[in-house]
């Protein structure tokens, strides 16, 4: 059966920061964060305006069959020029978004697709797919000059769920659909994706494929690589449509090759995904620790037990102390359970107990919880630093742009290693990472680190960085903290990142990643599939 797609809100995205314009810091709030960093500025940098751009006429115009499609307008291409990265957000508040697209396109169906590639192909003009354009990680820009023009080719007109096959558990879905308008369409059938990642209201289905997003799940199905049943993807060189199959072992997987690609070799149009009911029992609770490797012994035990916990994350000092989940030097596990068709205390239960076998402290009562992005109206948490950690959760983003304004650094980066190197990393990324900031500006730097995930033989530690800016000259700072923190990644060799994709900030470590022979097979398939490289330049492969 047919989905229509939800009427849009009335609120403004932002152009150049995270979320929703009304949702942003106001000057005095940013100058009250940044009193309590060192080295930050006396008042906040003003609010970028589309206007001081300078945006010019693009280098080319589209043919009148696909004008219908394309628009010029300034402030639409000011808003497709960069992610929502640390660094974007600087270069915007500094007047510097890199280069800005010609034009921007929005197809409402696959053959509308095929043509701007077409199109594009024959000009010499470089496409940038973009879905909602909340990469972090130099994703949905061009970088250089090998193209006369530059098209971001915005896949959100594509919104719709085409088919839900209930007794399957499945749907087809467009992949410009955002988060909450997937939901919305599946909530009918009493079905959900159930994958929400930090950035669920402003990404899209095709950007969590394209990245390989990792999403609300700490256990078990992490990515939504998990939920692939099958996608169409459109290429210069033709539409790739993979059979939907419960599983195969028919070869190389078709799927694996665009999954994680980011439109360097075709442009996902829509999948068939896995659902599930929803959930209707959900429990949690948060522990405290004195001893940070006390804690993760216990999410080592809990990760390597049957219990499989939907949030199972664990905050060090510094981030349980950011987030409000504890202010007396304790780390905090914050846990989640959830099911369609059971109650889940006696699984929360068991997992409190083992990690009070490991030192951990533990004195309220389970309560109801819900995943970030799936809020019910009058449904709270059942523990005050769950509650405290969810709003820090889904604020973080919003203050990051604030701390940006008052020219301090506040920027996370995340990777994964098996549990007997996690120790050891963190440590090297806490210590090297801060010496560093300390070294470049005077002042000493915060560095604090939460698992996001947890897996039977590794985990997923994510760190985040508040430092002194260096006025005017803050991107290279943080590329710098950022080439440091790659380096201590490799020496562990810790992925260059475990869900927030490759993009061009991560091309150094992801090249001295993979293997060479795979290189190979990868810039062989970007040469069949894209002959003329107009797909995302510079991401992946050259």
């Amino acid at each position: 059966m047919s989905g229509t797609t939800t009427q849009p809100t009335s609120r403004t995205r932002s152009w150049w920061g995270w979320g929703w314009t009304d949702a942003h810091p106001d000057d005095a709030e940013c100058a009250a964060m940044g009193a309590l960093l060192p080295g930050t500025l006396s008042r906040p940098l003003p609010v970028p305006r589309i206007r001081d751009l300078g945006i010019g006429s693009p280098a080319v115009e589209p043919p009148p069959s696909l004008a219908h499609l394309v628009t010029a307008d300034p402030g639409d291409r000011a808003a497709h020029a960069m992610g929502k990265a640390y660094r974007d957000v600087v270069r915007a508040l500094r007047g510097r978004p890199g280069r800005i697209p010609d034009l921007v396109a929005r197809p409402t169906d696959e053959q509308g697709v095929a043509d701007l590639l077409d199109w594009a192909g024959d000009r010499q003009v470089a496409v940038v797919p973009y879905g909602g354009g909340s990469s972090v990680t130099g994703g949905v820009e061009y970088r250089g000059d090998a193209h006369r023009a530059v098209l971001s080719l915005d896949l959100t007109a594509m919104g719709r769920v085409l088919e839900v096959d209930t007794e399957g558990r499945a749907a087809r879905i467009q992949a410009g659909t955002l988060g909450p308008s997937l939901e919305d369409q599946l909530r009918p059938h009493g079905l959900t994706l159930r994958h929400f990642p930090q950035s669920f209201e402003f990404s899209t289905l095709g950007g969590w494929l394209a990245t390989r997003a990792g999403g609300h799940y700490a256990t078990g199905r992490t990515h939504i690589d998990d939920f692939v049943q099958a996608m169409r993807v459109v290429t210069p060189a033709g539409t790739s449509s993979s059979w939907r199959l419960p599983a195969s072992g028919a070869g190389p997987s078709p799927d694996r090759l665009f999954l994680g690609s980011e439109g360097a070799l075709g442009i996902i149009t829509e999948a068939w995904v896995r659902l599930q009911e929803r959930p209707r029992h959900k429990a949690s609770a948060a522990v405290t620790f004195t001893d940070f490797h006390d804690a993760l012994r216990a999410v080592r035990t809990l990760a390597q037990s049957d219990l499989s916990p939907a949030n199972c994350r664990l905050l060090d000092s510094g981030e349980a102390a950011l987030s409000g989940a504890a202010q007396d030097g304790s780390a905090v596990l914050v846990l989640g359970f959830e099911s369609a068709d059971e109650p889940v205390t006696a699984r929360l239960e068991r997992a409190v107990g083992v990690a009070r076998s490991y030192g951990g402290r533990y004195g309220g009562a389970a309560g109801p919880d819900q995943a970030p992005g799936e809020a019910a109206a009058g449904d709270t948490g059942g523990d005050a630093a769950v509650g405290a950690w969810r709003s820090a959760f889904l604020r973080m983003p919003y203050l990051r742009d604030g701390l940006a304004r008052m020219g301090a650094v506040a920027e996370t980066f995340e990777t994964a290693a098996t549990w007997d190197r996690i120790p050891g990393l963190i440590e090297a990324v806490r210590t090297e990472v801060g010496a560093a900031a300390l070294k470049a500006t005077g002042h000493p730097a915060t560095v604090n680190c939460r698992l996001t995930h947890v897996y039977p033989d590794g985990a997923a530690p994510y760190f985040t960085v508040l430092a002194a800016g260096r006025a005017g000259d803050e991107v290279a700072l943080w590329d710098d903290l950022k080439a440091v923190a790659g380096e201590v990644l490799h020496r562990h060799r810790a992925t260059i990142t475990h869900h927030h994709a490759v993009g061009r900030d991560h091309r150094p470590g992801y090249d001295r990643q993979r293997p060479e022979p795979f290189a190979l097979a990868l810039r062989a398939a970007k040469g069949a599939l894209d002959p003329r490289g107009i797909l995302n330049p510079g991401v992946l492969v050259d």
